[in-house]
């Protein structure tokens, strides 16, 4: 399914969506909740990238890697696409390495989770002007696949539950990613051996694997290529792509602790302790 979306609904006045940009950058600054949606929510996914695009332009940090979220099969049709996106600033990302175990923010006040994911490392600079890509284009531009964590957090307490464009418009719902050990051999092991699984102090609450992603963690790139591109936006050498939740999103609270072993632990494991994002 191609990343061009249905037309945004432009009756929204520019100002209404610097507003709500701002609202969201705001809240994520003041480390405050937010109950409803600061403005008309948006109708589609164009829409909610022109948010996200001005949100983008107001924060204080670079990009370093974008995470890829699936939009439910029930509503495909509706948006236009299967994916969505948001981008994952340099500051948030973890690179875990033996017994490290980050303490990772989250908005105590609105939405917090956690996902087990296989993040995809960008080979080289996209080009600027390729808009589309191939399969087999995007899988060369995939340097190592490792293991990770997303940190699905947002100001906005029920935004999984008012839809795609809501989440893509709040940076995707994401606030940080931790990044573990790259996979040997990833390209031409079994899919079934791609699995993980995700403990909150101590018990298991999902478990899944990369066969589970709907076109696997290859269709991930080539939409966020695709995607990237087409906002003046083209993935960089080294950018961290977070391919999909692979176990659940599973909410957490300050003060849990959270495990993700993969393939058993013979793929690493990436580890953290939740607490509550502080004040800029």
């Amino acid at each position: 399914m191609s990343v061009e979306q249905k037309p945004g609904n432009g009756g929204l006045p520019a100002q209404m969506l610097e507003n709500i940009a701002a609202s969201f950058v705001d809240a994520r600054i003041a480390a405050k909740g937010l109950d409803a949606y600061p403005g008309t929510v948006p109708a589609d996914l164009a829409t909610a990238y022109r948010i996200q695009d001005k949100a983008i332009e107001l924060w204080d940090d670079s990009i370093g890697g974008w995470k890829v979220g699936r939009i439910p099969p029930a509503v495909e049709d509706q948006f236009g696409c299967d994916r969505l996106a948001g981008p994952i600033f340099s500051s948030t990302i973890m690179q875990q390495n033996g017994n490290d175990n980050f303490k990772m923010p989250v908005f105590s006040k609105g939405f917090a989770a956690v996902e087990a994911e296989f993040v995809a490392v960008i080979a080289k600079d996209a080009p600027s002007d390729k808009l589309h890509w191939e399969r087999d284009e995007a899988e060369s531009m995939i340097t190592e696949l490792r293991v990770g964590l997303e940190i699905a957090s947002s100001p906005l307490g029920p935004i999984n539950d008012l839809g795609p464009a809501v989440v893509a418009s709040d940076f995707g719902n994401n606030a940080g990613l931790i990044v573990g050990p790259a996979i040997p051999g990833w390209q031409t092991r079994d899919l079934q051996s791609l699995s993980c699984a995700t403990y909150i102090d101590g018990e298991l609450v999902g478990e899944g694997g990369a066969f589970g992603l709907t076109g696997g963690v290859v269709r991930s790139v080539q939409f966020i290529l695709e995607l990237a591109a087409s906002r003046g936006r083209p993935l960089q050498a080294g950018d961290f792509i977070a391919t999909g939740q692979t176990t659940g999103i599973h909410e957490v609270g300050v003060g849990q602790s959270v495990r993700m072993p993969f393939a058993d632990g013979n793929d690493g494991e990436v580890t953290c302790q939740i607490i509550a994002i502080a004040k800029a």
